[in-house]
């Protein structure tokens, strides 16, 4: 049976609903603080229904605007669910199949091991070409960062040039490896433009975005700049400052779209209905099926057995179930969706700069929305609250010596300020438990354990020789 799905947004959110979400608002002004982020964006959805949604901090900081939930942003890479949902669309109709080879739509030839590229190693990050990272090089030139590398990349033609040598740098057969490649989605946004004959931002606006009536998702600077809830671009510079910086316009099947929460839950809640939103059909629920199916396991993993499907991202027990999403960045703008198929669930969470994973706020939302705890049962945030009590100034017996532990993302460092003695280690860690955490520094190839003991009042940590008992929260000395 096909449940058709009404996207509702609440004018006044329930009691029950503002209580179970109480947590999650004092977790984001938390994490907004810590981290600078001048601005963000929040919706939970549940079977079709905007069950919560709020903006925090300022969608342009100078100006006092403040984030709301309609305020637009980046999505980055959330655009490769798009571009794959894009080319399920085109195989249902016949017009290709995902077996297909890619040079036969594109004059490049490039063929890994000697095997051919197929339509769904690049969907799914398996071509065996690693990252040639000229997303990174253009976003950040486009943002103005210091010596970064300028790659003229405006056409498909010029893409086409600039991976002409590509093949010299796989390193694997097709399907047998993991690598994150923007460039794969760009090929494959050549490849939706020359099947349907149209330019890509025109099919996905036909064929998904008018369909799900998504008014505010745009590609165009100009589109934009009619728009009056933007959320302005903020960079973080070495000195933790917010910086205005301008947009990276110009990237596209790969992470060029821009929307809102408004819209992405119209997204999301298609996603969930099986390819349906409303009585619209935009894909087959098999279709569906098959892009949340995992194609390859991740080397590295956050959780057990995560892994890539097409477009996107596949934890197969979040807490028990399967959470389906993708995560988006363009350095300036980030941006999570996520969605629980079998609970019709999702979230997503979009921001005006990368100083805090929105990953990690999207997660403890749905962790909330479970009735779970997401600081006792998602190992991500107990590492990062561990990691926050265990920073700070530390000293030996009378002070004879003292370090300053600090905080940077998710390592920490140890910290002598001294003229001529001063060190700066970062610390691995090794085992994170209740009250006992042990990390490592390397040093002329020796391990040295570093262990952390928290007790009633206080935190010592034993290193080398030293024991040293934390005095002070983390402040420069």
């Amino acid at each position: 049976m096909v449940v058709n799905v009404i996207i509702l947004h609440p004018i006044e959110i329930s009691v029950p609903v503002l209580k179970l979400f109480e947590r999650l608002e004092g977790f984001v002004l938390d994490r907004m603080s810590r981290n600078k982020v001048p601005g963000l964006s929040i919706a939970v959805v549940k079977n079709g229904s905007i069950i919560y949604s709020r903006g925090f901090g300022f969608r342009d900081y100078e100006r006092g605007l403040p984030a709301l939930p309609s305020t637009v942003y980046g999505i980055g890479s959330i655009t490769k669910s798009f571009t794959s949902l894009s080319i399920m669309i085109l195989s249902e109709e016949g017009r290709l199949s995902i077996d297909d080879y890619v040079d036969s739509y594109i004059p490049l030839d490039i063929r890994p091991g000697g095997e051919r590229i197929k339509i769904w190693h690049l969907m799914s990050h398996t071509s065996g070409i690693p990252a040639l990272a000229y997303a990174e090089a253009y976003i950040r030139s486009a943002v103005g960062e210091e010596n970064a590398t300028w790659i003229p990349i405006s056409s498909y033609e010029d893409m086409l040039t600039f991976l002409s040598d590509a093949g010299s740098w796989a390193v694997a057969k097709p399907g047998e490896r993991y690598f994150y490649l923007n460039e794969g989605y760009v090929l494959l946004g050549m490849i939706i433009s020359k099947v349907s004959g149209m330019r890509y931002e025109e099919f996905v606006r036909k064929r998904i975005l008018e369909p799900l009536g998504m008014r505010r998702s745009y590609f165009a600077k100009e589109e934009v700049e009619r728009d009056s809830d933007v959320a302005t671009p903020y960079a973080i510079d070495r000195e933790g400052r917010l910086v205005k910086t301008p947009f990276p316009y110009g990237i596209t099947s790969d992470g060029g779209l821009l929307s809102n929460c408004i819209d992405m839950a119209r997204y999301i809640s298609m996603l969930i209905n099986r390819g349906r939103l409303n009585g619209t059909e935009i894909v087959s629920s098999k279709s569906i099926e098959e892009m949340e199916k995992i194609r390859i396991t991740y080397p590295y993993t956050q959780f057990p057995g995560e892994g890539y499907g097409f477009g996107l991202r596949i934890i197969p027990s979040f807490l028990g179930r399967k959470l389906v999403g993708h995560g988006g960045s363009v350095l300036v703008h980030t941006a999570y969706m996520g969605y629980l198929p079998e609970e019709r669930l999702g979230v997503i969470v979009l921001e005006n700069s990368s100083g805090y994973l929105p990953a990690n706020i999207g997660m403890y939302a749905l962790a909330l929305a479970l009735g779970r705890d997401p600081e006792k049962e998602l190992q991500f945030i107990r590492f990062e609250k561990t990691l926050e009590r265990l920073a700070g100034v530390y000293e030996t017996y009378r002070s004879t010596t003292r370090v300053r532990i600090e905080k940077r993302g998710s390592i920490l460092y140890m910290i002598s300020a001294g003229k001529y003695t001063g060190y700066e280690i970062p610390l691995i860690p090794d085992k994170i438990g209740e009250n006992e955490h042990e990390f490592f520094v390397v040093d002329m190839g020796r391990r040295i354990p570093v262990t952390f003991r928290e007790f009633q009042g206080g935190v010592e940590m034993i290193y080398e020789r030293y024991r040293y008992i934390k005095t002070s929260p983390a402040v420069r000395f």
